[in-house]
């Protein structure tokens, strides 16, 4: 998917990752009763804020970063038939590392 999406200010192009679908005993969940993903790839990064001198605030995040961001936070939009979240730096709860 080639994204010519590029978020502004503090903001980044999450793509929300979905939960299974079946749970261990093997119950097909309907999509709602799904719970809505708190758990994303980030894929696009803005150029960050600026300070009281106009010079830009880098950004904590970077393109390929998963992150754990709030669960009602941020705008929907679809784009290729994928649901993208465009999200402020600052609904972003933490990077998940490996």
């Amino acid at each position: 998917m080639s994204l010519n999406l590029k978020p502004l200010g503090s903001r980044v192009v999450v793509e929300p990752v979905e939960e299974n679908e079946v749970t261990a005993g093997g119950i097909v969940l309907p999509d709602t009763a799904k719970e809505k993903p708190q758990k994303g790839t980030v894929l696009s990064v803005g150029p960050g804020d600026r300070d009281e001198k106009g010079a830009h605030i880098p950004m904590d995040v970077k393109a390929g970063d998963t992150v754990l961001f709030q669960k009602y936070g941020g705008t929907e939009v679809k784009i290729d038939n994928k649901k993208l979240l465009i999200l402020r730096e600052s609904d972003l709860l933490a990077i998940v590392t490996k």
